[in-house]
């Protein structure tokens, strides 16, 4: 499977050449994180060039064994216990089952053509392999190793993962674009999500809320509650792999093209770290406990082991040639022994004024797999992990969160946790002076009149003093003249102005008189 990836560029020239390299470049980790313990200690690494598997042992990175398995293995998946794994053999079309406690394939499935990506439902009890060259996902029953239902999808699936939740299967078609999503329930398609160019890995967060897709030059994050791309993220050179750590706080894609592998941090969609891991890594999962993450890189023969912490590489370990390791090959464990959730959550805001928009993020313990939301206000109930929720009308709100997996429910209710009150209105501005005349100096008492509950004051006396912010100013004027005055009052809502012109009136100081007087005629006889 060795090959230039720079070709991927001229994919779409013509139909064959497009096939020709989907059947070369669509080697991806499909890994579903899960909040794990560290009892998962081993990891199974697909030689793709031979007929082998390797056998790491994580807590001291030695190969501890090498099982074969028949002619190129890719695809890869062992179950949440890590006590069977699951391995793709796209020549012969047929899936091999390793029992870990003897490192021995016990069963060999036959499955469509030329299957590619494997998954295992959180429980361990169903298998589905993506079938490239027949357009289908196989679904094993791993009681009896038989398939149970086939799936018709898109054009050449590859990558494929299952929510935390077991209801829901992620399949990308490498040539449609798209994405297809299956209810187990019923075995059927219920969706179609187009994404980038050429999808190959598929990956689910630990709360199922989150898809991110590899596609030819980016990762398409999908938004499980609306089926639809919520954000696509530049990486490295053509991304392939693709893992979400235990917390669901980052994802790891393997950037085949230029040897480096991205870190995506996933509150933001952002590329936090690129680092270089050597040439052409293709698969990629994470320990258990998310210390480490482990990339098997095709040419070199090796797998580098990553100190998730600080991204750095702490170890390589040999394996066989052209390891490939496309799926989770480390088990996930913890949901095999779940612990009923405690549920919590807090809301932000919790006051304002109507609508009043709230964000509400789920604080739960115990790994939950299942949400439900009561609002208070007599809407629907909600599903989503961390929904925002809309409150239109004035009123007191008592929330209620239920979260649930496969040992129980909980329920957390917080009384009265959100008050809503009137929406605020525009204020009318108005005001009065006093007095409103007189001699300069004149000192004049301003009192804010305004109606609407305003929360800002600006004033403008109009003799070209500095504007004041008071609520009701006192102002002296100390010069003659005839004054506009401008009061402009706001809130939340709005602002409004009122302008009196010529409102005040000011003259000239008052003088003492300097009594005079004249008498005409002064002299003469009388009377």
């Amino acid at each position: 499977m060795k090959m230039d990836k720079k070709f991927c560029s001229v994919a779409l020239a013509s139909t064959a050449i497009v096939l020709f390299l989907i059947l070369m470049l669509s080697t991806t980790s499909t890994a579903t994180a899960q909040n794990t313990s560290s009892t998962a200690k081993y990891a199974y690494i697909t030689n793709s060039g031979s007929t082998t598997v390797s056998v790491i042992d994580i807590t001291t990175n030695k190969v501890t064994s090498t099982i074969n398995v028949g002619q190129y293995p890719y695809g890869v998946a062992v179950n949440p216990d890590g006590t069977k794994v699951y391995v793709s053999k796209e020549k012969s079309g047929t899936i091999s089952v390793i029992d870990t406690a003897k490192n021995k394939v016990t069963a060999t499935v036959r499955v469509g053509k030329n299957p590619w990506g494997v998954a295992v439902n959180p429980t361990g009890t169903k298998v589905y392999v993506a079938n490239e060259g027949s357009k289908t996902v196989s679904v094993i029953d791993t009681a009896s190793n038989k398939v149970t239902a086939t799936v018709y999808v898109g054009n050449y699936p590859c990558g494929i993962a299952v929510n935390p939740a077991g209801t829901k299967v992620y399949v990308a078609n490498s040539l449609d674009n798209t994405v297809s999503v299956i209810d187990t329930s019923t075995n059927k398609a219920i969706a179609t999500i187009k994404v980038g160019n050429l999808p190959t890995g598929v990956a689910v967060n630990p709360a199922g809320t989150r898809v991110y897709v590899t596609n030819e030059y980016d990762v398409s994050v999908i938004d499980t509650s609306k089926n639809k791309v919520a954000a696509r993220v530049k990486v490295g050179k053509y991304p392939w792999g693709v893992a979400v750590n235990p917390a669901g706080t980052k994802v790891y894609v393997t950037n085949y093209g230029d040897g480096t592998f991205s870190v995506i941090n996933t509150a933001t969609n952002k590329v936090t770290a690129t680092v270089t891991v050597g040439s052409y890594p293709l698969g990629i999962a994470f320990s258990p406990d998310g210390t480490k993450a482990y990339v098997a890189k095709e040419t070199s023969g090796a797998v580098s082991v990553i100190n998730t912490a600080t991204n750095k590489v702490t170890a390589t370990v040999r394996v066989g040639k052209d390891p490939a390791a496309f799926g989770q090959f480390i088990g996930s464990v913890s949901v095999q022994n779940p612990v009923v959730p405690d549920a919590d959550f807090i809301g932000s805001p919790v006051s304002g004024s109507s609508p009043l928009k709230v964000q509400f993020t789920d604080k739960s313990t115990g790994s939950p797999t299942d949400w439900k939301w009561n609002f208070g206000d007599g809407s629907d109930l909600v599903t989503e992990y961390n929904p925002t929720h809309t409150y239109s009308k004035p009123g007191t709100y008592t929330v209620k969160e239920t979260v649930s997996n496969a040992a129980g429910k909980d329920t957390e209710i917080k009384t009265d946790y959100i008050t809503v009150t009137e929406a605020s209105q525009t204020p009318d501005a108005d005001f009065v002076g006093s007095p409103v005349s007189g001699s300069s100096p004149l000192k004049v008492q301003f009192t804010d009149k305004s109606t609407g509950s305003p929360t800002y004051w600006k004033w403008n006396f109009g003799d070209g003093s500095d504007l004041v912010t008071e609520y009701n100013p006192t102002h002296t004027y100390s010069k003659p003249g005839t004054y506009t005055v401008k009061e402009t009052v706001s809130n939340a809502a709005g602002k409004d102005t009122e302008i009196k012109t010529d409102y005040i009136t000011v003259t000239e100081t008052s003088q003492t008189p300097d009594a005079d007087f004249v008498g005409s005629p002064v002299s003469g006889s009388s009377p």
